[in-house]
């Protein structure tokens, strides 16, 4: 079964460049492996060689290509989900986007007033078809930000749909899907930016890009508040 449009590069997508494709060999290393242990290899070097930051997030059209946000080294979900998107289709793999808006995405109480409440508009995730069949994967939240957060980072076994941490590590409800925009072949760059344009105005500090500020220093402020250390 052939998926053309799901593993065709794109100006987004654009696995053909030598900055995905270098980071691809250097996130698998090896030649023997199966589509799935491709998949699962990728997912954790985006998931946690790319740092998950929203502030700062450049939102231009160059600036949401693959290679621009494996050159940057961080970006929010809609980053790293291109990226890993444009990851397992350069070895073949066939790719979609999934855009949703969800309740209590991982933010900061600073965050929150700049994103207007506690629902995120148009977070992103990945669908890849492997074994016959097409699994979410959402390689978002690295490790040491989820360790700020009180939260467990999300694991993929290329088997079972890796989507949201629904409660964090004291088990209170965390986060949770309440609408999905659907999947998409490339990324839908019209319909995202104006849709977050018209649902969290704030977040822009200039035309193209979110407001300064780091996840990390405001997770240290927090827990500094509350008296705790930063490890």
């Amino acid at each position: 079964m052939v998926f053309e449009d799901t593993i065709r590069p794109t100006g987004f997508l654009d696995h053909q460049s030598p900055v995905v494709r270098r980071f691809v060999e250097q996130a698998l290393r090896q030649d023997d492996l199966t589509a799935e242990e491709k998949a699962i290899r990728l997912y954790y070097a985006v998931r946690d060689d790319i740092l998950y930051e929203i502030y700062g997030a450049d939102m231009s059209r160059a600036g949401l290509r693959a290679s621009a946000i494996i050159a940057a080294g961080s970006g929010l979900c809609i980053h790293k989900s291109i990226v890993y998107a444009a990851a397992v289709r350069s070895v073949g793999i066939p790719s979609r986007l999934v855009l949703t808006d969800v309740r209590n995405h991982l933010t900061s109480d600073r965050l929150r007033q700049f994103v207007g409440g506690d629902v995120f508009h148009y977070h992103c995730l990945v669908s890849v078809f492997i074994g016959g069949r097409w699994v979410k994967a959402t390689p978002v939240f690295n490790r040491k930000l989820c360790q700020l957060y009180g939260m467990k980072p999300l694991e993929f076994d290329g088997k079972s749909d890796s989507l949201h941490h629904p409660y964090d590590d004291n088990g209170h409800k965390f986060m949770e899907f309440i609408r999905i925009h659907g999947d998409f072949d490339d990324f839908p760059y019209d319909a995202v930016i104006d849709g977050l344009r018209a649902a969290h105005p704030n977040l822009f500090g200039t035309r193209n890009r979110f407001r300064s500020g780091s996840l990390i220093a405001d997770a240290t402020v927090a827990e500094r508040a509350d008296g705790c250390a930063i490890s």
